[in-house]
């Protein structure tokens, strides 16, 4: 960038950037993980990435405004899928969602939805396959995260299976949609392309348990809980009692259990990572760095099964700066990768449980 940047509430002069260049500062905007680990993928590769990650946010703002009722949300979301399929209506649309939005929307998401014209518009420079995978994610998303606005979510998810669903609906599919770009990129990582979409589906779910289980009790003030209440059968805590002073021994065992899950499907993440080229390093250590400080994270919640607000277990600075060497110093060796996985998840399973997931490949 060439070193001006506006300012992230002026959407008038952001309009004026590159398409690179608007891309990048949205990106840091609403994102500051994904804005420090999409650079790290090839070139050809960043246009289609960043917009998807754009996509999606838009969809997330959508789906978290408070001013919206649950029927204003779906309708946003069904035109928004066939916005992105198209390219049309996006400046109708724009114009309308964003004056709804409130305050406690942020100021970048405010100027993404503005910008939703001119984030389309990078949408459709792209080439068909790409176009088609950004889509049907989007399609995926907005189609299945309305589903559970309707839902009373005081007392928890019924089932690990609703949760799956639910992880498959936010991050399962952005995983797919991914696993497809790399794959339109390269016919290298195109021979694997089965089985790169099965683990990228487990993949996005480690990754959502993982904030999931990190945002427990932010979600509980909101009287909110994403948590599967059959786990917790098991233990004898039932979700329809977990306040933000909860402090039960009952539910840190189930809470456990559910990290062992999350530590099965970071499991996966690695061999998909696995799979790829050694030399296609900026690819590995886009998805190493997510699934480093998704271990780091799931370690200091097993550390501190009694925390009680998501700051407690937010990994610092340092442990992002440890994870993002230690990915690039290995990221070529699948066998030091597999070691390095190994002992910095150590301790995460369940030893005297056993959890036999369902398999799973969207609902």
């Amino acid at each position: 960038m060439n070193g001006f940047h506006p300012p992230i509430d002026n959407p008038e002069l952001l309009k004026q950037l590159s398409d690179q260049e608007l891309q990048a500062v949205l990106l840091e905007g609403v994102s500051r993980t994904f804005a420090l680990t999409i650079p790290q993928l090839p070139k050809t590769l960043y246009p289609a990435v960043a917009n998807a990650y754009l996509l999606c946010r838009i969809v997330d703002t959508i789906e978290d405004e408070v001013s919206l009722s649950p029927a204003q949300k779906k309708g946003f979301c069904d035109r928004f899928i066939d916005i992105v399929k198209t390219g049309r209506g996006a400046e109708a649309f724009a114009a309308e969602l964003a004056p709804l939005l409130s305050a406690q929307t942020i100021p970048a998401e405010h100027s993404l939805i503005r910008l939703i014209p001119r984030v389309i518009a990078i949408t459709h420079s792209l080439s068909t396959p790409q176009i088609d995978a950004l889509a049907c994610c989007v399609e995926t998303m907005a189609g299945g995260m309305p589903v559970y606005q309707a839902l009373n979510l005081h007392a928890g998810l019924k089932t690990m299976k609703d949760m799956d669903d639910y992880c498959y609906y936010v991050a399962g599919c952005v995983g797919e949609m991914l696993a497809k770009l790399f794959c339109h990129y390269s016919p290298e990582i195109d021979q694997h392309r089965p089985e790169l979409l099965k683990l990228s589906v487990s993949f996005g779910q480690g990754l959502q348990m993982t904030n999931i289980l990190k945002d427990i009790w932010d979600d509980a003030k909101r009287g909110v809980c994403w948590l599967p209440q059959d786990i917790f059968d098991e233990t004898g805590f039932d979700l329809a009692d977990l306040t933000p002073t909860t402090n039960d021994e009952r539910f840190r065992k189930g809470l456990e259990r559910l990290i062992g899950i999350a530590h099965g499907h970071l499991q996966n993440a690695l061999t998909y990572t696995q799979l790829l080229p050694s030399h296609e390093t900026g690819i590995r250590n886009f998805c190493l760095w997510a699934l480093g400080m998704a271990v780091l994270t799931l370690k200091k919640i097993k550390q501190h099964l009694d925390f009680n607000e998501s700051n407690q277990v937010k990994i610092s600075r340092n442990s992002v700066k440890a994870t993002i060497i230690a990915s690039k110093l290995s990221a070529r060796s699948n066998w030091l990768l597999s070691l390095l996985f190994n002992l910095t998840s150590s301790g995460l399973k369940t030893p005297d449980w056993q959890y036999s997931p369902v398999s799973h490949t969207g609902p």
